[in-house]
Order: C-alpha cells, then sequence, then structure tokens
C-alpha cells in the first residue's frame, strides 16, 4: 500500500497534460454590459485560467486593444498562464457589425436571440476542436439563449449581474412574486423585460454563481438576503486594471484624446467631469442647457458628448462654454469618448455629473468623487437615491437639467457648506471600494471550482 501513491504519482504525469480551465463569456452588444463582463474576464485571467469573450459585435462597440488575440487568434501557447481572447460570433446568420438594424435596440434583441445560438455552438465546437475545450459559460443579464445553449451542451453556467445587488434583488423578488409590488399585474410586452423574467425566473435551476458587480461593504445586509434564494457571488467594483491605482497613467493607452495631460494642467479637485454613458440621449434643449451651464460655473470641466449628440451642440454654445476669456485659454475640453474610469481616477476631477449607470455608480465611488445625480431610467434611480441619500456623496438634480440647476448643484457638491464633508465620506468609499478582500475571494473560489471539477474530469 506504501506504493500506490507513488504509481498514482507516475500515471499523472506520464499522462496526457488536462486542458486548462476554459471560461467563455457571453455578452449582449451594449456598451454597458461589455466592460464590466471584460473586465471579469481579465481578473479571470489573472488567475490562470484562459477566458474567451465574445458578442454578436456591432457598429459603436469598443473592445479595449490588448485584449488577448484578435478574433480567432490561437490562445492555446499561453493558456497556461492565463489569457484572455476575443472571438467574435460568427454565422447562424447573424448581421454584420455596421448593418443599419442594429440601431433599432429591440430588432437587435430580436435578431440575435435568434442567430445567436447556431452561432455560439460553432464557436463551442471551435473551441474543442482547436484543443481548449470550454469549460464553463458565463453571460450577463439580457442574453438567456446563451445559458440555455450552455445547458443544452451540458456545460456549467454563470451570470454576471450588471446593475446594483439592490435591484437584482428587486427583480428577484417580483419575478417570484415574493413581495408584493404596485405594477405586479402589468402586462411584460417589452422583450427586455421577457428577457429578464427568463434570466430570474430560472435562475435558482439554471445557473450555479451569480456574480455581482458589488462589495461586501456596500450591499451586505442585500447579498446576505439573496444567498437564501441565489448563489450570489460579489466580484467588484469591475474596474480597469489602471483604474486601480488611483491616478491616471500618463500613457497613450490612458491619454484619450489628450485627457490626462488636459486633466494634468488642472488643480486638484478643480474638474466637473460630465458622462452620461453610451445610451442616454441628451436631445438638442438639455444639450444646450448643459453648455451653459457648465460656463456659468466659472470651473474647467470634461464633457463627453458622444458623435450622435455632438451635432445637437451649437458651436457658438461650445465656444462660449469651454473659452476662458480672462485667462485666453479652453476652460472645457469636449470629447466623444474617454476612459471613465482612469479619468474619474484623476486626482484633478473634482465632481462627476452622471446618470447614475452602475458602472459609472461604482466607478465613481471607487474614485472617491462626489456626484451630481441627475438620473433617467431602469436602476438609475435606485442608484441615485442610495448616492446622494444613503451614502451621502452626492446632490440630486432634475432630468432633463437645466443650466441654473447645474450650476448650484455643481456649487453644492464643490464648494457648499457640505462639500468639505461629501468628499471625505467620498474617500472612505474609495478606501473600503479598493480593498477587494470579499471580491477576491469570491473569485478566488469559483477559480477553484472549475478547477477542481477539471481535474476529476
Amino acid at each position: 500500500m506504501s506504493q500506490e501513491p507513488a504509481a498514482v504519482a507516475v500515471s499523472m504525469t506520464s499522462g496526457p497534460a488536462q486542458p486548462s480551465p476554459h471560461v467563455l463569456l457571453v455578452t449582449a452588444p451594449f456598451q454597458s454590459h461589455v466592460n464590466p463582463l471584460l473586465r471579469l474576464g481579465r481578473r479571470l485571467a489573472a488567475k490562470g485560467l484562459l477566458v474567451t469573450f465574445t458578442i454578436a459585435l456591432r457598429a459603436g462597440i469598443r473592445l479595449a486593444p490588448g485584449d488577448g488575440d484578435s478574433d480567432g487568434g490561437d490562445a492555446g501557447a499561453e493558456a497556461g498562464r492565463g489569457r484572455l481572447r476575443v472571438e467574435l460570433l460568427h454565422g447562424g446568420g447573424l448581421w454584420a457589425p455596421d448593418d443599419p438594424r442594429f440601431r433599432v435596440a429591440g430588432d437587435m434583441a430580436r435578431h440575435v436571440e435568434a442567430a445567436g445560438p447556431a452561432a455560439l455552438e460553432e464557436l463551442v465546437r471551435g473551441q474543442a476542436e482547436a484543443g481548449r475545450p470550454v469549460t464553463c459559460v458565463v453571460a450577463n443579464a439580457f442574453v438567456p439563449w446563451a445559458l440555455r445553449v450552455a445547458g443544452e451542451l451540458g456545460l456549467p453556467r454563470g451570470m454576471l449581474w450588471i446593475q446594483s445587488c439592490a435591484l437584482l434583488s428587486v427583480y428577484y423578488h417580483h419575478v417570484h412574486a415574493l413581495a408584493a409590488f404596485p405594477e405586479a399585474g402589468a402586462p411584460g410586452s417589452d422583450l427586455w423585460r421577457q428577457m429578464l423574467v427568463v434570466d430570474l425566473g430560472r435562475a435558482r435551476e439554471t445557473v450555479q454563481w451569480v456574480f455581482v458587480n458589488t462589495f461586501d461593504e456596500l450591499a451586505h445586509a442585500t447579498i446576505e438576503g439573496l444567498r437564501e434564494h441565489l448563489p450570489v457571488i460579489p466580484v467588484g467594483p469591475l474596474l480597469e486594471p489602471d483604474d486601480a491605482g488611483g491616478e491616471c497613467e500618463s500613457s497613450p493607452a490612458a491619454d484619450d484624446d489628450g485627457c490626462t495631460a488636459w486633466l494634468d494642467a488642472r488643480p486638484p479637485r478643480s474638474v466637473v467631469f460630465v458622462a452620461f454613458g453610451s445610451l442616454v440621449n441628451n436631445d438638442s434643449a438639455e444639450v444646450e442647457e448643459i453648455a451653459a451651464g457648465l460656463a456659468s460655473t466659472g470651473r474647467p470641466f470634461l464633457w463627453v458628448v458622444r458623435d450622435d449628440t455632438r451635432a445637437l451642440l451649437s458651436a457658438g454654445a461650445l465656444a462660449a462654454a469651454c473659452r476662458d476669456r480672462d485667462r485666453d485659454r479652453d476652460r472645457g475640453k469636449v470629447v466623444p469618448w474617454c476612459a471613465q474610469g482612469r479619468v474619474l481616477a484623476h486626482p484633478a476631477v473634482g465632481c462627476f455629473v452622471t446618470h447614475c449607470g452602475w458602472n459609472s455608480t461604482t466607478e465613481a465611488l471607487a474614485a472617491g468623487v462626489p456626484v451630481l445625480a441627475s438620473p433617467r431610467c431602469s436602476d438609475q434611480r435606485i442608484n441615485a437615491r442610495f448616492l446622494v441619500d444613503v451614502h451621502r456623496v452626492g446632490v440630486r438634480a432634475p432630468t432633463p437639467l437645466t443650466r441654473d440647476a447645474l450650476r448650484e448643484r455643481v456649487e453644492e457638491a464643490m464648494g457648499g457648506p457640505e462639500a468639505a464633508a461629501m468628499a471625505r465620506r467620498a474617500t472612505g468609499w474609495k478606501e473600503k471600494a479598493r480593498g477587494g478582500g470579499s471580491s477576491d475571494r469570491g473569485v478566488q473560489a469559483f477559480v477553484d471550482q472549475i478547477r477542481h471539477a477539471g481535474a476529476r474530469h
């Protein structure tokens, strides 16, 4: 008997090498869905896993440079050290990325729901044929078809919830009739609501892991309450690697359109940063009001105005907002896009005017920046309520924004009687968010589980 372990050891070393665990990430084609899933992928790859990220790509979606191989590249040689690959969904009749039909959200959702399963099956088969069989599939919300395909292929499944844990609890209790809601009987005619019902209605039976982009200190009671119903694992805040250092790095990748150099020339906590995410559509009247309001603050500002919104901003309003005539230099900078987490982490930023999407909310907390909350829809109103009324790291503004409200609220957040206390509280959340203990333990526990599962096979 004393020789048995030695014999087993010889057999293990002389037999064929076990393939590295391989996690396949699947997302809906929205930038706010792409970003957190890619960030989770980087964390898993840093733990030594092979990770493939896939999407039915459409025009306007940004996949960060350096995220592993280009579409279809071979990642096998570096799988042992961990790697994040990007491989786009093909086939199944999927539209080309620049197909104009992708611009209508409902049409896009129905098309990807119909064409995505065949394309995903083809991708999974291709990974196996290339010697990197998929170990499990993790999809974020609104792609229930991906979890269905994974189940049919016998693969373990996980879900990344990309909104707040509080909203997950609200939706879950609503879907399962665990609590009464004022609109509980309203028909779910919209396709996105139907997808959400599918995601959460079957979650207890279909997913082994529900990852949430939060951390224990931020949502302890909600996490513990949900664990009675779902296998919740906090993995947040999901930030870009460069954002975690607390500074905006002076590198070409971080210097989006000259943002870093521009911020470097401004005093600490002096800049108003304005960004409304990838989906909010400000109308022409609000865009003009924001421009006038920023000009009236007399403070330097960095404003993200997407290309599809820039046409609504007149040249005269833009010039008036950006030019500091007293100092004969640009007081404001307007860009079509920036690496938001990096900008928020820059010490020059003193206030964040935001729609309060969950990515923006967690990035603001992690950066320790007070917010001016102007929520629009979905989870944004709940997020704004937590930021302003619960965590007290911001002020509330009307929606749509007006010039007077913008000027008054910016002054309240940056120079008013409560501004210093608000900034201290924001800094406290920055320290908590960057601790990462509970979330790192959650990621490591998942990695250990799939490694052990792979070893058994």
